[in-house]
């Protein structure tokens, strides 16, 4: 369902923050240490029972100084103590003011670590910072000039391109190419491009093969069906006159059509030779500058690319190239993977060797990366703000002390003992300088 007044849709829950087996043998760890500072207390307690019982009792001036320490370190104990349980739950369940701090705090903390970790670590400038000392550029052509990486690249290339080419639907795609090699060749025009091909074809002399071809095969042709040839022009002799004047037109028009081929074929100066020479020069010409012509061979062009038989060899051009390129990505010999191999050995070694390349490289790579944070760094924060809001309070408040909470139970060793060293001292300062 999408918020109306957004325009977003709402966001789903994200995984929880289970409290895990492995969790709970820490939070054992954690009572160990519990019962260890609640131990010492209990000592410094102890002692600074009985060394006020004794001082009252008259055991001597050192009671005082027993009593002071042990009472100092019973105050720190239970600072610490209560600073240490504030950070989890409220001390002794009451509603103390700024108790219960992850559990209470817990989306505020983790708005903060966004925060810090968006200002500090996906700003464009640290990013480009570090990727700059990393090198990458020379590390990964050190790698891909190794032949045995190479390959290792190369077959996970054939393997992407395989399932890329088998994921893909060949009607999409045909629909796709299709589309873009028509539009493609409906908005170049061809006119003066055949023009200045022709232009060059005739200037170099290339055409004459294909006239000399042509006359050979139109001297066969003639010498194979020489009888159709008179019959058809007996068959258009008018009516009147007579069977055996058609026929003697028939072969006298066979025969010149037979010479006229023949020299053709064999003269290479032959006038009708030169006459195709300018012909197919002053067409050239049309075909670059000719208004008229141009648009004809547009009209040609539009009408042939209309015509579906057309339609389906760009269509299936796609068939073959899919056919071609997944014989090629399945096969290691291939020339494509040779190719690709090669290619990517050969840029492993200029990105080993080549500064200006690297630089490049390195510098795209920043680009990139600087972008990435610059552009979604709100959302990649989100993930931290949005999966510390989506855990629940008590279970996140257990997790997090089982897993520091050992080292916590220190601070609360530390206090006694610090509170106790302190105490002693100011109760000898005190005692020297009062008396």
């Amino acid at each position: 369902m999408v918020d109306g007044s957004l325009g977003t849709p709402p966001r789903r829950p994200l995984a929880a923050f289970s409290y895990t087996a492995a969790d709970e043998e820490k939070s054992r760890g954690v009572r160990r240490m519990k019962a260890t500072a609640t131990g010492l207390l209990l000592l410094v307690a102890v002692v600074y029972a009985l060394a006020t019982w004794g001082r009252n009792e008259g055991w001597g001036a050192w009671t005082g100084y027993v009593a002071a320490a042990a009472e100092a370190g019973m105050v720190g104990a239970l600072a610490d103590w209560f600073a240490v349980t504030a950070l989890f739950r409220r001390p002794l369940g009451l509603p103390i003011p700024h108790t219960a701090i992850i559990p209470t705090k817990k989306d505020q903390l983790g708005a903060s670590l966004g925060a810090f970790v968006g200002e500090n670590f996906l700003s464009p400038e640290v990013v480009r910072d570090r990727l700059r000392a990393l090198g990458i550029a020379g590390r990964l052509g050190a790698w891909l000039a190794d032949p045995a990486h190479a390959d290792r690249v190369t077959a996970e290339l054939s393997t992407a391109l395989r399932g890329a080419l088998t994921v893909l639907r060949d009607s999409d795609v045909q629909a796709v190419v299709g589309e873009a090699i028509t539009r493609r060749a409906e908005a170049a025009e061809i006119a003066p491009g055949i023009g200045k091909t022709l232009e060059k074809v005739v200037a170099d002399g290339a055409h004459h093969r294909a006239v000399d071809l042509i006359c050979a095969r139109a001297h066969d042709w003639l010498v194979t069906h020489g009888a159709s040839v008179m019959d058809a022009v007996q068959g258009g002799a008018p009516g009147w006159t007579p069977r055996f004047v058609d026929k003697k037109v028939g072969e006298r028009v066979y025969r010149e059509l037979l010479r006229f081929v023949t020299e053709m074929r064999d003269m290479p100066g032959h006038p009708a030779r030169g006459a195709i020479d300018r012909f197919l020069t002053d067409f050239a010409a049309d075909l670059q500058a000719d208004t008229d012509t141009r648009a004809r061979v547009e009209r040609m062009k539009s009408d042939l690319l209309a015509r579906p038989e057309v339609q389906d060899v760009i269509a299936s051009a796609w068939s073959a190239v899919r056919t071609m390129m997944l014989t090629a990505a399945e096969d290691d010999r291939s020339e494509l993977r040779l190719r690709a191999r090669a290619s990517l050995i050969s840029l492993g070694g200029r990105l080993v060797t080549d500064g200006r390349l690297q630089g490049k490289v390195e510098g795209w790579l920043e680009d990139a990366a600087a972008y990435v944070v610059t552009t979604y760094r709100a959302e990649i924060t989100s993930l931290i703000t949005d999966t510390v809001a989506s855990w629940d309070a008590t279970q996140t408040s257990r997790k997090i002390e089982a897993n520091i909470g050992r080292d916590l139970q220190f601070i609360r060793i530390n206090g006694t003992v610090v509170g106790a060293l302190a105490g002693l001292v100011i109760y000898t300062v005190s005692h020297a300088l009062g008396g």
